[in-house]
């Protein structure tokens, strides 16, 4: 008699349970792997303070990466993100000074988030002009008129108050925490409890089917723009709070980057139509801890690059085999 415990079929059924745990949780048991790892590395990682700071550090570019996932699981991307994020903050400081009212920035900030990423849909949908091409065109055009109205330089906020968003805690959590851990809740609803999430994803899985289904692809496309770009105004408030000011020339540069890496680390496909705003939380976080731990060791933050890079070839190596 057979032994079940050697059973063909029993071999069969783990290793397609162990496939499909991998495939679903790769990215936290990563992010595991690599929070024990630093935690054996260095004796000061796992504390209240260093955790809190890691956390910080990734809130900005955590919340473009949340809506970096919505466009990429579109099917899309946007390359414009870090040269928006400067343009908004330069948008945002002339209108803080210019009125003294926290709410008027703020305001300033997120209607031209929803504007460029208004833009950005429509001459993607619309016009059918590759994602690449008109996000990489925005791209320079948010840089060139930051510096414009900025003369190349700096803008520096003179109302004391507006730094409160990013300088002020809640329970000794402090608030670029709070809002990030916040959209990832609020992101991630959407995307699963939605009939807009379904959509998203029908889109980004195969388009005409979905346009055939009767989904308004044009429609679920500029407004997965609009929520990519809002995030980004949301992030640029965050930003120019914490530092008191916009540098035109180097804030937000290569932001895209790092976003496009903490969506694709977090298990989001290139092509679209899979991805999960819970895996981008954790990819952004792994890029956090390996900051961290890199700075803590005491290594080159010139050859950080370099593991940023490999830890994204690997992804997308992996991808392909799931």
């Amino acid at each position: 008699m057979a032994n079940p415990a050697v059973n063909p079929v029993n071999k069969g059924y783990v290793s397609s349970r162990l496939s499909w745990l991998w495939s679903e949780y790769s990215v936290v048991i990563a992010f595991v792997v690599l929070l024990l790892f630093a935690t054996i590395m260095h004796d000061g990682f796992l504390t209240y303070a260093n955790m809190s700071n890691i956390f910080r550090q990734v809130a900005v570019i955590g919340i473009i990466s949340l809506g970096m996932t919505v466009v990429m699981i579109s099917g899309g991307i946007d390359l414009s993100v870090g040269s928006v994020l400067a343009f908004i903050g330069a948008i945002t400081m002339i209108v803080l000074n210019d009125t003294g009212s926290v709410l008027a920035a703020i305001a300033a900030a997120l209607f031209f988030g929803l504007f460029i990423g208004f833009l950005n849909g429509v001459m993607i949908s619309k016009g059918k002009i590759a994602a690449f091409i008109v996000t990489l065109g925005v791209m320079a055009a948010a840089r060139s008129l930051g510096l414009y109205i900025a003369d190349g330089g700096s803008i520096s906020g003179d109302v004391d108050a507006f730094r409160l968003i990013s300088n002020s805690t809640l329970f000794n959590v402090p608030y670029p925490i709070i809002i990030f851990l916040l959209l990832t809740v609020l992101l991630h609803l959407l995307m699963n409890k939605t009939k807009f999430g379904r959509h998203v994803y029908a889109i980004g899985s195969n388009e005409k089917g979905a346009l055939l289904s009767g989904i308004p692809v044009d429609r679920v496309k500029i407004m997965a723009y609009m929520l990519c770009t809002f995030l980004v105004g949301v992030a640029s408030i965050i930003e120019s709070s914490r530092l008191g000011s916009v540098s035109t020339s180097n804030t937000g540069h290569l932001y895209e980057l790092d976003a496009i890496a903490a969506v694709i680390i977090g298990g989001t496909r290139m092509n679209g139509g899979k991805g999960k705003i819970i895996g981008t939380f954790f990819g952004i976080l792994i890029l956090g801890v390996l900051n961290n731990i890199m700075n803590l060791m005491g290594i080159s933050p010139y050859l950080q690059g370099v593991v940023k890079g490999v830890i994204i070839i690997v992804a997308v190596l992996l991808q392909k085999r799931t």
